[in-house]
Formats: C-alpha cells, sequence, structure tokens
C-alpha cells in the first residue's frame, strides 16, 4: 500500500492543484454563421480564346439565404468584383523638350490586376465605408496592390490615375454602379461584360453582401480564361520555345512579303 501513497507527489505538479491539472480544456465554440448568408452561383467558370473571340458576357447570380424575417433599417446591398490576374506595371511620363519626346518620371506598380470591374446595387460609395476598402481593396484605385521599389517621382497619384483612365479606354477597368439588380432584397443578378483583349490565367469573383455599410458576408469562385486551337499552341510555342518561335515567325514574314511583292508585279504586268 505505500507505492501509490510514493508516486502520487510525483504525479501532480508542483504549484497547482490537483482539480487544474486533470480539467479537461474548454470545448471549442465555433463561430456562429451571419444571419445572412450568400449563396450564389456562375453561368460558367471557364472562357476560351478562340481566333473568333470577340468578348463575352458572364451571370453571376444568388441568393440572400436566412432564417428569419428581413430585419428593418437599410436595405442589402450587393458588390460584385471580378479581379483578372495581377501583373507588374511602369508607368512612365514623357514631355516635349527640344522638339523631343522623352521620359521625364515612372512609377512602377508591383502588382495590378489586368482586368477588374466592380458592379454595385448602389454608387459605391454610399454603401462601402472607407476603412472597409482599405481592408478588402474593393475599389478600383485600392486594387493595385503594392508599389515596386522606391519611386522616383514625390507624388504618384497623376501616375496611378493616368493608368487607371488608360485600362478604363481600354474597357479593362470599369464601376458600373447600380448594375446589380436585387429584387425583394433575396435574388441578385449581375451581367459581366469580358472585352476581347482578355490575357489567359484565372479570374477571381467576389460578391460582398452589404447592410448598414457593414459586409455580413462574401463568396468567391474562380473564372479560368484559356487559350484553345491555333492560339493556345501559338501562344504556348512562344513561351516554351522562343527562338523557333522567331525563326517561324521570321519565316512567315519573308513569304508574305515575297507573296505581296510577286502578286504586285503581276497587277502592274500589261
Amino acid at each position: 500500500m505505500l507505492l501509490p501513497i510514493l508516486l502520487l507527489p510525483i504525479l501532480l505538479m508542483p504549484g497547482l492543484p490537483a482539480e487544474a491539472q486533470t480539467r479537461p480544456p474548454p470545448p471549442h465554440t465555433p463561430t456562429p454563421p451571419p444571419a445572412e448568408q450568400i449563396v450564389a452561383g456562375l453561368s460558367r467558370d471557364d472562357v476560351d480564346i478562340t481566333t473568333s473571340f470577340d468578348g463575352s458576357e458572364i451571370i453571376i447570380y444568388g441568393a440572400i439565404k436566412r432564417e428569419k424575417p428581413i430585419p428593418p433599417g437599410e436595405p442589402l446591398d450587393v458588390i460584385v468584383a471580378v479581379e483578372g490576374p495581377a501583373r507588374a506595371v511602369t508607368v512612365r511620363h514623357k514631355e516635349r523638350r527640344l522638339g523631343i519626346w522623352v521620359n521625364t518620371g515612372r512609377v512602377s506598380i508591383g502588382s495590378a490586376p489586368t482586368f477588374y470591374v466592380v458592379a454595385t446595387t448602389r454608387p459605391l460609395d454610399k454603401i462601402l465605408k472607407p476603412e472597409l476598402d482599405q481592408r478588402f481593396r474593393i475599389s478600383i484605385p485600392l486594387a493595385m496592390r503594392a508599389f515596386a521599389g522606391k519611386s522616383e517621382v514625390a507624388d504618384v497619384v497623376p501616375y496611378t490615375e493616368a493608368f487607371v483612365r488608360l485600362r478604363q479606354e481600354s474597357e479593362l477597368y470599369r464601376q458600373d454602379d447600380g448594375a446589380v439588380l436585387l429584387a425583394e432584397q433575396t435574388l441578385f443578378r449581375a451581367d459581366v461584360r469580358l472585352p476581347a483583349n482578355l490575357i489567359e490565367g484565372f479570374y477571381s469573383t467576389r460578391i460582398f453582401l452589404m447592410r448598414n455599410g457593414e459586409i455580413i458576408d462574401s463568396f468567391r469562385a474562380p473564372i479560368e480564361v484559356r487559350k484553345v486551337g491555333l492560339e493556345r499552341w501559338l501562344y504556348r510555342l512562344a513561351l516554351d520555345q522562343p527562338f523557333l518561335y522567331g525563326i517561324m515567325s521570321l519565316a512567315i514574314a519573308v513569304a508574305a512579303g515575297w507573296g505581296s511583292s510577286a502578286a504586285f508585279r503581276l497587277i502592274k504586268r500589261p
């Protein structure tokens, strides 16, 4: 009977009561789901770029799932953002000096989406707080993630504004206020038009459910944009075997030039 008595002080940690050492850890309490949740889908999750590709359209639709009646107060708002693959971009400013256009400044953007569209139920600045915009980077100016290296200019704002303006003129950046249709605060739909000058890669779709200026739920879905057919073969050839691609391009150019010259000689012949 002496053995259990001698082992008891060894099994118990000094400085802690016995009940504290044998008490199990508190169970993990899961975070309750939001009172209103997004259930959404896309009309298609891939886009094929072919020789006749002149743009496409993605329909983003969904519903609001809730267990209780619609709460009173401000109505729901929905924000849909579609973002293309990010790339590094250099924005240069040119001035004419002594009859010659020269670069007088540049700003390197470390990561900027190649395509970005924001569609909303109401004007974005009316439904999205600036602090939430800073956190989730929803508006077009904040879609650019970072600047690469030390800036050569004192003020980068004119450069980023010019960059956004050029992308908007090319229909690569767009803010469509009121383009999301919301019916009875339950069903929503947004038609996002994709231009013809898309690049290959994975595009991200984000949906934010807003009430009283706060984000109460969000949803993400990918869209794959890929080249198919001859475009795919040429694209992969240029990336995997650039020397062969260059030789082939040169041969095609020489053949086209020779063919054009022969055609003109036949036309001029009496």
